[in-house]
C-alpha cells in the first residue's frame, strides 16, 4: 500500500474525530456528529475536485474514506475522555494532516495541468476548507477567518514545494520537507502567537 495513501486516510481519521468531537461539546446527535465529521474530513477534498472538474470525487471512488470515517465518530464517542485528553497529540495530527492534504491538492491540480495560481488555491482549499464548512455548520467562526497563523502556513508551503518540483527535487524528498515545514509554522505560530494583523 503506497506510504502517501496511508497518510491520506490517517489525516481523513483525525480530522473526523476533529469534527465529531465539535459536533459532540454542541450537543448534537450520532447523525449529526457523524454528518460533521464527514464534511471536516472530506469536505475541503471534495470542493477542489469539484472546482477542478476531477469527477466522481476521490471518495466517491474508495469507499475506505467513509470506513475511515465511520471508525472516526465511533472512537469519538467511546473514547471522548482520553482523546480530550490527548488534545496536544490531536493537534499534531491535525497540524500533519494540513500539511499532506496541502501537498496532495497541489500535485491533483496539477495533473490536470492547472497553473501553479490555482494550484496554490486548491492546495489551500483541499487542507482547511473541509474546517470551514465544519465551523459554519457549528455555528462557529472559521478558524482560517481569525487572526491565528492556519491558511497561510498551508501558502507558504505550496510556494516551497513547487519551487522544489521546478528544480526537479525528488517527490518524496519534496513531500515531507514541505509537510515538515508546514508544520513547523502552524506550531511555532501557535507557540510563539504569531498572527496576522486584525
Amino acid at each position: 500500500m503506497d506510504l502517501i495513501y496511508i497518510f491520506d486516510l490517517a489525516g481523513t481519521f483525525v480530522f473526523a474525530i476533529s469534527g465529531a468531537i465539535t459536533a459532540i461539546h454542541k450537543k448534537f446527535d450520532i447523525f449529526g456528529s457523524t454528518v460533521i465529521a464527514f464534511v471536516t474530513a472530506l469536505g475541503g477534498g471534495t470542493l477542489r475536485d469539484v472546482l477542478i472538474g476531477s469527477t466522481p470525487v476521490g471518495w466517491m471512488l474508495d469507499t475506505n474514506y467513509l470506513f475511515v470515517i465511520c471508525g472516526a465518530v465511533i472512537c469519538s464517542y467511546l473514547l471522548l475522555k482520553p482523546i480530550q485528553r490527548l488534545r496536544k497529540t490531536m493537534f499534531l495530527f491535525d497540524t500533519i494532516g494540513i500539511s499532506l492534504f496541502t501537498v496532495l491538492g497541489l500535485e491533483k491540480t496539477l495533473s490536470l495541468e492547472l497553473s501553479m495560481a490555482i494550484a496554490i488555491m486548491m492546495g489551500t482549499v483541499s487542507a482547511v476548507f473541509g474546517g470551514v464548512i465544519r465551523d459554519i455548520l457549528c455555528n462557529e467562526v472559521p478558524l482560517i477567518f481569525r487572526k491565528e497563523i492556519y491558511a497561510t502556513a498551508c501558502i507558504f508551503g505550496a510556494f516551497v514545494y513547487l519551487i522544489f518540483r521546478h528544480f526537479e527535487v525528488n517527490y518524496h524528498l519534496s513531500l515531507i520537507f514541505t509537510a515538515i515545514l508546514i508544520s513547523f509554522i502552524r506550531i511555532m505560530a501557535v507557540r510563539k502567537d504569531w498572527s496576522l494583523r486584525v
